[in-house]
């Protein structure tokens, strides 16, 4: 089961939700054949796979253009296999998605989650969000689906408890790498020209979500889940145009090149 809380029409988000789920069960036979595709061995009894999933997913949709959408997902995956073994793992990730590119904006939010992955060892930054580049990529686009911050899964090592102090840390990021972004912009004056390009740019984020996201996929194939809930990252509202191009050198064609070619912000 879970909770989630959900608020629409707010001030100044439109639509902002988070998710708390302790799920266990049977993984279907879909699930766990996306799980193997990954690399994972599983050994069914009786064609059963025992697992227990839990965490924590949040996804802002600000009304302002001028701050930036945000999602953050910490997770934890356990399975028992038919000779009473259990695979564990942690995933996860915090990412941003301007409508328009802010480069202080983008310095802070990237500046804030190196840090906490620094604590832990300096090589996980950049493999994360490298990874975290790769993994919110639309292909069918070619491009991503925003500036990206760090995503790591099925992290099983050094040590569970090892895993789950960097875990922590990056969870407490959250706080401190948006909510200066927010505050600092949410009374920024707007257009309509701007809120359209919101609009168009959320689009991008429901094609991600529905075609690609893996926890999405993940909850539509376990039986008995509640769809609201996992529905839940979509905006309150987006718009598809056909063979909508922005003007070259416009402050829209600005945020698609970084979203074709990723920047390292943080050197």
């Amino acid at each position: 089961g879970g909770i989630s809380c959900v608020l629409q029409d707010g001030e100044v988000f439109e639509k902002a939700g988070v998710n708390v789920s302790v799920v266990f069960g049977l993984l279907s036979e879909e699930a766990a054949r996306q799980m193997r595709s990954r690399g994972k061995s599983l050994k069914a009894k009786d064609g059963k796979l025992p697992f227990c999933a839990m965490g924590v997913s949040s996804v802002i949709h600000p009304k302002n253009p001028h701050v930036p959408t945000m999602h953050f997902n910490y997770r934890y995956f356990e399975i028992e296999e038919a000779d009473g073994t259990k695979q564990w793992w942690f995933g996860g990730g915090t990412d941003l998605t301007p409508t328009y590119l802010n480069e202080e904006d983008a310095v802070h939010f990237h500046k804030t989650l190196k840090e906490a992955c620094d604590k832990h060892d300096l090589k996980l930054y950049p493999k994360y969000k490298k990874w975290c580049d790769d993994y919110f990529y639309i292909k069918h686009r070619d491009e991503r689906r925003g500036i990206g911050g760090i995503f790591f899964d099925d992290v099983d090592s050094p040590s569970k408890e090892e895993v789950f102090q960097f875990v922590k840390s990056c969870a407490k990021a959250v706080v401190p790498c948006y909510i200066p972004i927010v505050k600092r912009h949410c009374h920024d004056s707007f257009t309509p020209e701007e809120k359209l390009w919101q609009q168009l740019r959320r689009g991008r984020y429901v094609e991600f979500n529905l075609v690609y996201d893996r926890g999405t996929k993940f909850g539509l194939l376990t039986p008995g889940s509640r769809i609201e809930s996992i529905l839940m990252s979509l905006p309150l509202t987006a718009r598809w145009e056909y063979m909508h191009t922005p003007p070259q050198s416009s402050k829209e064609a600005e945020i698609l090149e970084v979203l074709r070619n990723p920047k390292d912000w943080v050197h």
